[in-house]
């Protein structure tokens, strides 16, 4: 439903509109008046918001201009009901209304089109387009919300005949309705010059050509490919400091627009192609390993292509199902962080080969650093991090439903005091709204008790010396981030993803300014508030590994988080929601190994908080060692160099297949093999199943078995 503030808003809206309409059928001009700009306040505020409400409310066909229309004909009612209906000003308004909505059609032809002729095929970073022309974007306050500005130049004609009527005056009548015809002729004039030809982007085709010719001048050799929701962000932020890394030439190859405003910042091309056949009809020639963090359809449009070799290299190390998945036979190797993925693979028994998957470690971890076996503070931190519900209903998704309150409530009734960090999956209820309620319930009951800490005498002197750290902080924060914000927007304010395209080229400085001061915002932030206050950390800052290292403990699921919080070398705690008992719990889940299991009513949590408090009482310490080779891999060589040489081994493995094929066919280059068979294979025209033909005539699936 959105803030406290939209639904009062949205209350507001929906009274006021009732009392229009009371007000004119009355009649009573100035009830008429107030009512009126009640809803056009609170509607002015949820759209300023974007809340949730307003969509909800062009759902029911209550949309924006039927809003505008209602009030528009509910005025002209109130002049018929006043005994104006055969006066000037009745006529008047009426042709004022019907002219303004005619004005309505045109614009917003002309705002549909200007965006429609800067919609580029593709949207880039740090890939040089200056073969083609990108005008700058037109100004953003013409286009942005331009609907909702139009219908907005009303007021002056609602406001001048509401006021005439009143007073008699039918001069103010006419002197509003004119200002609003002038306004909205004069906002409709000033976007006829964004048509001409030279405030247009290039055309589709030669975009194309130009993304093309730049592949073939950087000869991409690996290429992270990535398609998902805008929520899962994540997953291909988190591999981007590893592609920097990498031996070669590197690139991000992505499928969703609204995902690249949520990127990184990063030194590797991105390029980001939406239409399945302009992903088909681009070559990329030069690549000869793909590595794909998610499992989702659109993989099937690089899949497709028999000239290099394709990987899934996951989002994260986990006991889940998910780790399993049938669909990585397609694959021709499946890259695991140590031994565990394995075993998992061979268990689960669903296709993949043993001699497909190689151990790479997590080169992600790299900034998790090792437990110095107490506490880092007077007061021990501990982060509770529950994974999301998933798409079934098993009980044993999450601990939020059935144990996060009693997780929760344990720590911060703690015999001795610990400061709980809380951060929450960002899935967390989008499907299951018990899910988001126990989430609100969870965030309430460790604001309160932060709250609470904060007027407890015990921490009276800690507060009062912190005072003046705590304030300089908080300053290096804002300023921190208005620096971050000039340097991650590329280009001007206000330019739209074509004139970004264009200028975002890496910057080696900028970038190198950038992770200095996300890292000065980090000790900022913790730096804040107290090392004794409890917190709620939402949001991509601070970033869950920077947790892990402000943390001494954490609590979670059966989730990536507990195999990466393993590389910490700290006590642990997992629950088994599922209620499968510890033993079996234990045996069906590797992560547990070495953590202390708890029940859905969490009395176990004195065990975990012991083992911090206590290196003796630490019983885990040695299983957790264990664990974490067996888990992540060895320490030497480091990660990033064992992935780095898995990547360059494949490649090697991938040009000898392509040298192969070409001696077998002769003189036809492999390329023109593919796209003949593309042309005459089956589904080579439909993109909306997702199929291509790879060699042979096989399809998506097939190709990458043939190219093993």
């Amino acid at each position: 439903m959105g803030s406290r503030s939209e639904l009062a808003a949205a209350v507001l809206m929906g009274l006021g509109y009732p009392c229009v309409v009371i007000a004119a059928l009355i009649p009573h001009i100035w009830m008429f008046a107030a009512a009126a700009a009640v809803t056009y306040a609170a509607d002015w505020y949820l759209h300023q918001r974007g809340s949730y409400l307003v969509n909800r409310l062009n759902k029911v066909r209550a949309g924006l201009p039927i809003r505008f229309m209602l009030r528009q004909l509910l005025l002209i009612l109130l002049l018929a009901r006043t005994g104006l209906a055969e006066g000037p000003l009745f006529y008047a308004a009426v042709a004022f209304f019907l002219l303004f909505y005619g004005l309505q059609a045109p614009h917003g032809a002309l705002t549909t089109l200007i965006r429609l002729r800067r919609t580029m095929p593709v949207v880039t970073r740090n890939v040089d387009l200056h073969a083609v022309r990108i005008p700058d974007a037109p100004p953003r306050a013409l286009l942005r919300r331009s609907g909702e500005k139009m219908l907005h130049l009303d007021i002056p004609a609602m406001a001048g005949v509401v006021v005439a009527a009143a007073t008699g005056h039918d001069a103010v009548g006419y002197a509003g309705t004119a200002l609003s015809i002038a306004l909205a002729l004069g906002y409709t004039a000033a976007l006829v010059p964004y048509l001409r030809r030279r405030r247009r982007v290039p055309s589709g085709p030669a975009v194309l050509k130009a993304v093309q010719k730049w592949l073939d001048e950087y000869q991409p050799t690996v290429a992270l490919y990535f398609s998902g929701s805008e929520d899962s962000a994540y997953q291909v932020n988190m591999w981007l400091e590893t592609m920097e890394q990498l031996e070669g030439r590197p690139i991000v190859v992505m499928r969703e627009r609204g995902l690249v405003a949520k990127l990184n910042q990063t030194s590797v091309p991105v390029l980001c192609i939406p239409g399945g056949q302009h992903l088909m009809t681009t070559t990329f020639d030069s690549v000869r390993v793909a590595l794909y963090p998610a499992n989702v359809g659109k993989n099937i449009h690089m899949l497709r292509v028999p000239t290099m070799k394709h990987v899934f290299i996951g989002h994260g190390d986990s006991d889940k199902l998910a780790s399993v998945n049938p669909f990585s036979k397609v694959y021709d190797e499946v890259w695991t962080a140590g031994r565990a993925g394995r075993d998992r693979y061979a268990i689960a028994d669903v296709g993949v080969r043993d001699d497909d998957i190689v151990e790479v470690g997590r080169p992600q971890l790299a900034p998790i650093r090792p437990w110095t076996g107490t506490p880092k503070n007077p007061v021990p931190t501990v982060l509770y991090a529950p994974t999301w519900e998933g798409w079934d209903n098993n009980p044993g998704n999450t601990s939020l439903l059935l144990a996060g309150e009693n997780i929760v409530r344990r720590l911060l009734e703690a015999e001795h005091p610990v400061r709980l960090i809380y951060k929450p999956h960002p899935f967390t209820g989008i499907r299951n709204k018990k899910a988001l309620a126990a989430h609100e319930r969870i965030t309430a009951m460790v604001r309160k008790a932060a709250a609470e800490r904060a007027a407890d005498p015990r921490w009276a002197g800690e507060a009062a010396a912190a005072q003046g750290e705590q304030a300089a902080a908080r300053a290096s924060l804002a300023r921190i981030e208005a620096r971050l914000a000039a340097l991650t927007k590329p280009g001007r304010a206000g330019g739209d993803e074509a004139e970004e395209s264009r200028v975002s080229l890496a910057d080696p400085e900028r970038l190198a300014e950038i992770k200095n001061l996300r890292a000065e915002w980090n000790a900022a932030y913790w730096r804040s508030f107290g090392w004794w206050e409890h917190a709620v950390v939402t949001g991509s800052r601070p970033a869950l590994y920077d947790c892990f290292n402000e943390s001494d403990a954490m609590v979670s699921d059966i989730s990536s988080v507990v195999s990466d919080f393993i590389a910490s070398g700290k006590p642990y705690a997992v629950t088994d929601s599922a209620e499968l008992g510890e033993e079996e719990f234990r045996r069906q889940n590797t992560a547990v190994r070495a953590a202390v299991v708890l029940s859905n009513g969490a009395g176990e949590v004195d065990r975990l908080l012991a083992a911090v408090a206590d290196p003796a009482a630490d019983t885990l310490s040695g299983a957790r060692a264990e664990l974490r080779k067996y888990l992540l891999g060895p320490d030497e060589p480091s990660s990033i160099e064992q992935f780095d040489a898995a990547v360059r081994a494949l490649a090697a493995k991938a040009e000898a297949r392509n040298t192969g094929v070409r001696q077998r066919v002769g003189e036809q280059a492999i390329g023109e093999l593919d796209r003949e068979s593309d042309a005459g294979g089956p589904g080579a025209e439909a993109e909306g199943n997702g199929a291509g033909a790879g060699v042979g005539g096989t399809d998506g699936a097939g190709a990458a078995a043939a190219a093993r």
